[in-house]
């Protein structure tokens, strides 16, 4: 076996998969999904074929033109990270068909009951695939070296609908097509009619379409009772059907489209068509997740003076670094992030100004130099270019890649002046498009690009090294200097006048507070 990726049985001798085909009924009273995967491949191939999976059960696999059963196994015991190895036997096979069900334990699918929804009356479930997730919702190749374009119908209960990262096709009811391939229950081993339930009477069918290649973990959908507002061209904001949400939601991110005009100044056209918000229940896990086309975020960036759009900058970098070009495993993370944080500040600096920018480069810093604190007994974790073989990437998830990567670009930035790095990130974008890439390839794209860089900068130390490079740089602006300034005056026992802190939003408070001692006495605080 040859691995591409240590979080992945994905062999770099087997054909990649470049297509899948999905039907997907959601059973919410048992939190599981009864599906079919149509797996294309690049190649016709002969001999095994490895693919991830984690807690689902294979009823079986299928040859798709003949109906024919195909062999295959499934290893016994379930790697803590990996999952289970499904490998199936092909002869001269460019395509596979199988039949499986997710588990409610799937650890992609957060199912809520309807007391957990904001209206209490409908379920809701939703994915989220990054890092290693997407093989617990379907047998795939689950590693960002591998892209793949993908078609999907999902039978949901009709008071429902679903958003997905891909293109809206079609509502309507079931049709006999939806499932060609499923046989009988007896043939199919699903224990139960599938046709049966997929033509219920009270379901509905939503399809969708992503014909742009992706990596797996960018695979997401959302089904629940869900409203939208317009907030732009090509930007609506969805969550539960709740007017105040809903409203709350379209004032946070009001000046969408004019972030998404400034990205394309400075990085290129978007190539995803649409940039639609969804708005999660408060159980989503992260601030946001950047699924092309939809992007995911939390309740809690709802703040009501948009400073929530600083998120929303973030996952619309994404669309340039990180989705158009991907890493090409967990180890080369900072090449999504690093990029993407640089990214954001530039789109933060063109629609709030330089102070702004200013203010959010150093809340990173701060976070970079605690997270050389919390990895201080495995400094590995402080590289950007890491050895992840046998590691959870959930568990090392820190902002070293975001913001030692960001500093890294910086760095860049300031030895070749900015004008020069524009461009030179328009042509990386423009080179390097829907590929996932490693370290080594920007490395040899950059000094190919910019001679001689490698005598200037050490790039094997920003890479490779650990801990923060001598070169790396804190923000100067005066407000980030008053806010400094004014967080050390706490330390010497005085607190910020009224007035010096009139005008502060989110973002100024973060800073001063990230600044403050960790304790404090509570005659600090109690005026």
């Amino acid at each position: 076996m040859a691995p591409v990726d240590p979080h992945s049985f994905t062999d770099s001798t087997h054909p990649l998969t470049t297509h899948i085909a999905l039907t997907l009924y959601f059973h919410f009273p048992s939190s599981t999904i009864h599906a079919t995967a149509l797996l294309t491949l690049q190649t016709p191939h002969t001999g095994q074929l490895s693919l991830d999976t984690r807690s689902l059960t294979i009823h079986k696999i299928l040859d798709p033109e003949t109906l024919t059963p195909l062999p295959f196994t499934l290893s016994l015991s379930e790697h803590p990270i990996n999952g289970r190895h499904l490998t199936v036997s092909l002869n001269n096979h460019s395509s596979i068909l199988i039949l499986y069900s997710t588990s409610p334990s799937s650890s992609a699918l957060q199912w809520l009951s309807p007391p957990q929804t904001f209206k209490k009356i409908h379920p809701f479930v939703y994915t989220q695939c990054q890092s290693v997730h997407a093989r617990s919702v379907f047998p795939c190749q689950d590693t960002p070296a591998a892209r793949v374009c993908y078609s999907a119908k999902l039978n949901v209960p009709r008071q429902l609908s679903a958003v997905m990262s891909a293109r809206h096709c079609d509502r309507r009811d079931p049709v006999g097509s939806d499932l060609d391939g499923v046989l009988t229950k007896e043939a199919t081993g699903f224990g139960f009619d599938l046709k049966s339930l997929w033509f219920e009477e009270g379901r509905i069918v939503e399809e969708f379409v992503m014909d742009q290649s992706i990596p797996p973990y960018l695979f997401a959908f959302a089904v629940g009772e869900l409203g939208f507002r317009e907030v732009g061209p090509r930007t609506r904001v969805y969550s539960e059907a709740v007017d105040g949400v809903l409203d709350a939601a379209a004032r946070e991110f009001a000046g969408t489209e004019e972030m998404i005009r400034q990205a394309e100044r400075l990085f290129g056209e978007y190539d995803w068509e649409r940039f639609d918000l969804l708005v999660l229940p408060p159980s989503f896990p992260y601030g946001g997740m950047e699924n092309p086309r939809m992007v995911f975020l939390t309740p809690t960036v709802i703040k009501g003076d948009a400073s929530g759009a600083q998120v929303v900058a973030h996952e619309l970098a994404h669309s340039w670094t990180g989705n158009l070009i991907t890493n090409k495993n967990n180890e080369h993370f900072w090449l999504n992030e690093g990029f993407t944080t640089y990214a954001e500040r530039r789109i933060v600096e063109a629609v709030k100004g330089e102070d702004i920018a200013a203010l959010n480069v150093g809340i990173g810093w701060r976070g970079l130099n605690e997270e050389m604190e919390r990895f201080k007994d495995n400094m590995e974790f402080t590289k950007l270019k890491n050895n992840q073989e046998g590691v959870d990437p959930d568990d090392i998830y820190s902002q070293v890649p975001y913001e030692k990567g960001f500093q890294f670009l910086w760095r860049i930035e300031r030895q070749i002046g900015r004008p020069a790095f524009d461009e030179f990130l328009k042509k990386y974008i423009a080179t390097f498009k829907f590929k996932s890439i490693d370290t080594e390839t920007f490395l040899d794209f950059l000094k190919a690009n910019v001679p001689e860089i490698e005598k200037e900068i050490d790039l094997q130390q920003w890479t490779e090294g650990t801990g923060i490079p001598p070169d790396a740089h804190e923000p100067v602006s005066n407000l980030y200097t008053k806010i400094v300034s004014l967080a050390n005056d706490f330390k010497l026992g005085r607190m910020p006048r009224e007035d010096e802190v009139a005008d502060w939003k989110g973002q100024e408070w973060e800073l001063y507070l990230e600044n403050l001692p960790k304790a404090v006495e509570a005659s600090q605080v109690v005026s």
